[in-house]
């Protein structure tokens, strides 16, 4: 009898130890994943911000898919146009316009834009980002304006769940990382801001 009263309370002692181990390794393993995949999130995000403001120096406006982002940047040229002489300078009477072009493709590649990945949210499956692009009148003056992002329970897998927010507060799967806004013209990220 003594030795089975002493083998029930092993046995309830390890179940205590394993459920409070597991209570300490879940949110450790939850704000891990958390931040390894919004990081991801967040360095693709500015890839596509960057690739946007290279679209949008080509075409004057924005991709409103990645599909055009893509193709432009792939066969589209930057025109630069080189200013030789003062046009300040009154007494100065030779001014030139030098234009060149330089194909887009070789700044994508100079700082490392990987096209092909652009539009997919890492850790997702495949899943894509939402975007947008349009212009609009802003202080009465037409502006192009975009916005890409998605909600973090695309990429947050099995941590997609209301119930993590017993180690963070401030967790909501459905609320959105994304840069842009299409009612003014800026391109800052709502991570930014969180700084």
């Amino acid at each position: 009898m003594k030795v089975a009263i002493n083998l029930i309370l092993l046995l309830i002692t390890l179940g205590l130890i394993y459920v409070l181990v597991d209570s300490i390794r879940e949110p450790i393993a939850f704000e891990t994943a958390r931040s390894k995949r919004e990081q991801a999130v967040v360095a693709r995000l500015i890839d596509v911000r960057k690739a946007q403001e290279m679209y949008r120096g080509i075409t004057g406006v924005f991709a409103s898919d990645f599909d055009t982002l893509v193709q432009v940047l792939r066969t589209k040229d930057f025109k630069i146009v080189k200013v030789i002489g003062d046009p300040d300078d009154r007494n100065n009477q030779v001014i030139r316009f030098d234009t060149i072009y330089k194909p887009a493709i070789d700044s994508v590649r100079s700082i490392g834009l990987i096209l092909d990945s652009l539009r997919f949210i890492p850790f997702s499956g495949g899943q894509t980002f939402d975007i947008k692009a349009d212009t609009i009148t802003y202080q009465q003056t037409l502006v192009s304006v975009v916005e890409v992002g998605t909600k973090r329970k695309s990429y947050m897998g099995k941590y997609a769940d209301n119930r993590y927010r017993k180690y963070d507060n401030n967790y909501d799967p459905n609320s959105v990382i994304k840069f842009g806004d299409m009612n003014s013209p800026k391109v800052a990220g709502n991570w930014e801001s969180n700084k």
